[in-house]
């Protein structure tokens, strides 16, 4: 196991929390981020970790959730070679019930070519994107949690600067949990406690 430090940090005002590494800054502290979402970045590896907060999706199935909304972040950031390198079945979360249903959680894992911000497809980096999407019907809410693990650095990036360009070095090189456990560590840990968040919980 790397030697990342991790505790569980407060969401959403504290309604929410999830256990992820310190080495992740809150994006809020730096720039307006929108009020459904929770962002947390770590500069230093061009990695990031996003817990955000949609209305229910009623025309989507359960068992393919995660690579619906997977191929839907793919089209609205333009990427290009999006392929699904693997998806889970549904998967349960006891820690995850409200009035005793349980949310439904799905997973999925890709691999496209996206570029930051405003930066053309010529600057485009070569991304891993992990995505879980939990299922709160009875509050009418579709959560995802999306993890970025840039693969390769674009020279024409703005990440050059701070990573490199070239081959990302891998993150148990670099001392740090790789992103797959972040990921899998921020699903597992997910909770809510408090449900009006919601709205049409209280």
């Amino acid at each position: 196991m790397a030697a990342d430090s991790y505790s569980e940090r407060s969401l959403f005002g504290g309604a929410i929390s999830s256990t992820f590494s310190h080495r992740f800054q809150d994006v809020s502290n730096i720039r307006q981020v929108p009020d459904h979402q929770e962002v947390f970045v770590d500069p230093a590896r061009d990695e990031s970790l996003i817990f955000e907060l949609l209305d229910y999706k009623h025309e989507v199935g359960d068992e393919g959730s995660a690579i619906w909304f997977l191929q839907d972040l793919a089209t609205e950031q333009e990427a290009e070679g999006g392929m699904v390198i693997e998806q889970s079945g549904v998967i349960e979360a006891p820690g995850l019930c409200y009035r005793n249903l349980p949310a439904v959680v799905t997973t999925a894992v890709g691999q496209m070519a996206i570029s930051k911000g405003r930066q053309g497809r010529e600057a485009q980096n070569i991304v891993k994107v992990y995505l879980a999407n939990l299922r709160l019907k009875e509050v009418g809410t579709d959560v995802l949690i999306t993890a970025y693990d840039p693969v390769v650095i674009n020279p024409l990036s703005e990440s050059a600067r701070a990573v490199g360009a070239g081959f990302v070095v891998p993150a148990t090189q670099a001392g740090c949990m790789p992103m797959a456990e972040v990921f899998k560590l921020a699903v597992s840990s997910f909770k809510v406690n408090d449900w009006s968040l919601f709205g049409s919980a209280v």
